[in-house]
């Protein structure tokens, strides 16, 4: 691996950390409960068909009373959130080839 591909490694890192930063900040409500439900589908193998599927997913560490809690009490702030979204860069179209 080059040096150039461990920049740009290092630096999608360092987007990436920010950009979940931000977006835990946009979860007014029960944020770490919803955060988890994030990473718990963005994590699935495949599709999901039950929110007990999640539940039970290694990425959410909560029980399924967190789940539900966060689905039906949390809140996220999506003015905040489009503004997050619309401050990320495009991927590029040139990634380098995993190794």
């Amino acid at each position: 691996m080059s040096l150039l591909q461990r920049d740009a490694a290092r630096d999608a890192f360092a987007e990436l950390s920010c950009f979940r930063t931000e977006f835990y900040a946009c979860l007014t409500q029960r944020p770490d409960a919803l955060f988890e439900l994030s990473d718990a589908l963005l994590c699935a193998d495949g599709p999901v068909r039950t929110l007990v599927e999640l539940s039970l997913a290694p990425e959410h560490r909560r029980g399924h009373g967190a789940l539900y809690g966060g689905l039906n009490h949390g809140r996220l702030d999506l003015s905040r959130l489009r503004r997050a979204l619309a401050g990320l860069r495009p991927p590029s179209q040139s990634r380098p080839s995993p190794r």
